[in-house]
């Protein structure tokens, strides 16, 4: 069904490309040059400040405001990628009718940002909590690490692996593959459980991390982001963590599959595993990750990265309204519109979830 739907998509993609015309020309990015839908492309897009005040418990609309200090009390350490947060005029001028309420654009090479709105804005998160707890994983185990399948972890409430057998031991590799690609509740409390030997144990080591890698607006609560109203983030830092992740072998190979086959101890010995991350679904050119996240507290969130002719960008997008068409909007700007690159006929990431 994802084939013939994929080569549907590639039409609908030629006919589009036709009426809207795909060329560009320039370094500044023209909104009608882009083939975003309605619902997509009006209003503005354009970089503002985060908004001042609110606690460190309050998700919205709060931005850092301990100087120092990360919002669970911990010193920070400096970020690993130096975005740029502070230019006059973003290269990138794209334009949302019903814009995400942050967003980001950039260089994973050397921080430059193409496109920025609300980049330091405090906002929940969702499965993106998935990003830190890979990386708090891969530093603790090994692929062939077993992990034990505990009661807790089966009944995980939200997006599960689902099949987890009770009591059994998984390779650490086959439950980060469950974690990343249907973003398994599941998988992220067993895996918890083993490296730390409890969830609260895990959350704080969460909080440590996020504060040695200067995430200055980054709050755990959970390792999987399921309905906590104190997990929150920002773009800017959603960014730093998925420059550190990619780093990381084990997860960059993960995060790139669009599905996966596993051996696992269930009746038929395999389990099947599928991206959420619409980007490779819909097979765009060059995309290389990462993760997607809904709740209703935090809508639909994405972290996008693709690599095009050694130009590596990246999108964060935290309750948007369209993630995927969004991403692949912004990412065409950048690598057409800034880098001056031939886009690549592919199919068109459809509106909606």
């Amino acid at each position: 069904m994802r084939a013939l739907a994929a080569a549907a998509l590639v039409l609908a993609a030629a006919a589009v490309a036709v009426s809207l015309g795909l060329a560009r020309s320039g370094a500044a990015h023209s909104p009608a040059s882009h083939h975003g839908r309605a619902g997509s492309g009006a209003g503005t897009g354009t970089r503002t400040s985060a908004t001042a005040g609110g606690s460190a418990g309050d998700a919205q609309g709060a931005s850092p405001t301990n100087q120092g200090l990360s919002p669970a009390g911990v010193a920070l350490g400096r970020a690993p990628l130096a975005l740029d947060l502070g230019g006059t005029s973003d290269p990138v001028q794209a334009s949302f009718r019903s814009p995400p309420r942050a967003g980001l654009l950039f260089d994973l090479s050397n921080g430059r940002v193409l496109w920025q709105l609300n980049p330091l804005q405090r906002l929940h998160m969702a499965s993106l909590t998935k990003l830190m707890t890979a990386l708090r994983v891969v530093h603790s185990t090994t692929p062939d690490t077993p992990i034990l399948v505990t009661r807790e972890a089966v009944e995980a409430a939200g997006s599960k692996v689902g099949v987890l057998p009770l009591g059994k031991h998984i390779p650490a590799e086959t439950m980060l593959y469950g974690l990343l690609l249907p973003s398994g509740n599941d998988a992220a409390t067993a895996l918890a459980q083993h490296v730390s030997g409890s969830v609260g144990a895990f959350v704080a080591s969460m909080n440590v991390e996020a504060a040695r890698l200067g995430l200055a607006c980054t709050h755990y609560t959970s390792p999987s982001g399921y309905i906590n109203a104190s997990n929150y983030t920002c773009a800017a830092d959603l960014a730093e963590l998925a420059y550190v992740d990619l780093q990381q072998p084990r997860i960059a190979h993960i995060v790139r599959a669009a599905q996966a086959v596993l051996p696992f101890p269930i009746k038929g010995g395999k389990l099947y595993l599928y991206n959420n991350n619409p980007l490779l679904v819909y097979g765009y050119p060059g995309a290389t990750g990462m993760k997607t996240g809904y709740t209703e507290l935090a809508g639909d969130c994405l972290v996008a990265t693709a690599e095009r002719d050694g130009v590596k960008l990246g999108v964060v997008l935290l309750h948007s309204p369209d993630m995927g068409q969004q991403a692949e909007y912004l990412l065409n700007a950048g690598f057409a519109d800034v880098y001056h690159q031939r886009l690549i006929a592919s199919p068109m990431v459809p509106s909606g979830r």
